[in-house]
């Protein structure tokens, strides 16, 4: 039976090397789907994935459980994200979301060229809307949208009232689909565009009352 992040998190704090390679295992695609999509750098992500792991590797010891054991590696993730940012003063690329191999990407060999060219150009509209929006609300979409976290793991995650995650997933969501209107996306396309649970962003109250 496959053991809990709890359980291997146990085991390597007691010296289980085996037990956090398999830890390693389990997170390294979404940690560095995490860095990429922020920084949009693949060099630079992987690099921030490997951080991430070695720094977790050397203060296992230290994690108390307070929190999952993934919300812990996601905040390394994204502090090593900020520190690089501001080490080399530069700002993330902005580059499609759905091209890091995501098991969520639709099936290419079942696609007709018509449909590639179609998810082709809202990748690129999705793109250049995502380009508008803050860090903060960057951020706080991909991390909403694309991994599924909740409300309270972001406020966690970034050191921030519930309210104040709530109301830059409203804001952000809300200037994309402004964005794609703008562009022509409507409809069906829209869906296609931008994360399904995003639809939530039709009105503030509804966002905001959300539990999750």
């Amino acid at each position: 039976m496959q053991r809990t992040d709890e359980e291997l998190v146990a085991l390597a704090t007691a010296g289980d090397s085996e037990s956090f390679n398999q830890l390693v295992g389990r997170w390294e695609r979404q940690i560095y789907a995490l860095a990429y999509r922020v920084l949009g750098r693949e060099e630079e992500a992987r690099d921030i994935c490997q951080e991430t792991f070695l720094r977790a590797f050397r203060g296992i010891k230290g994690f108390k459980g307070q929190a999952k054991f993934s919300s812990w590696l996601y905040r390394i993730a994204l502090n090593l994200c900020r520190d690089w940012m501001r080490r080399e003063r530069r700002t993330a690329i902005m580059t499609p979301l759905d091209t890091d191999g995501e098991p969520s990407l639709p099936d290419l060999s079942v696609e007709t060229a018509e449909d590639q060219t179609v998810r082709r150009d809202l990748g690129r509209l999705m793109t250049e809307a995502m380009a508008t929006l803050s860090e903060e609300q960057r951020t706080t979409v991909v991390l909403k949208e694309y991994h599924g976290l909740t409300f309270q793991e972001i406020a966690d995650l970034q050191g921030n009232p519930l309210s104040t995650v709530k109301t830059r997933l409203y804001q952000g969501l809300s200037l994309l689909r402004r964005q794609l209107q703008r562009k022509g996306v409507h409809g069906a396309a829209m869906l296609s565009a931008v994360p399904a649970t995003s639809l939530m962003a039709r009105s503030h109250r509804k966002v905001v009352n959300l539990d999750r």
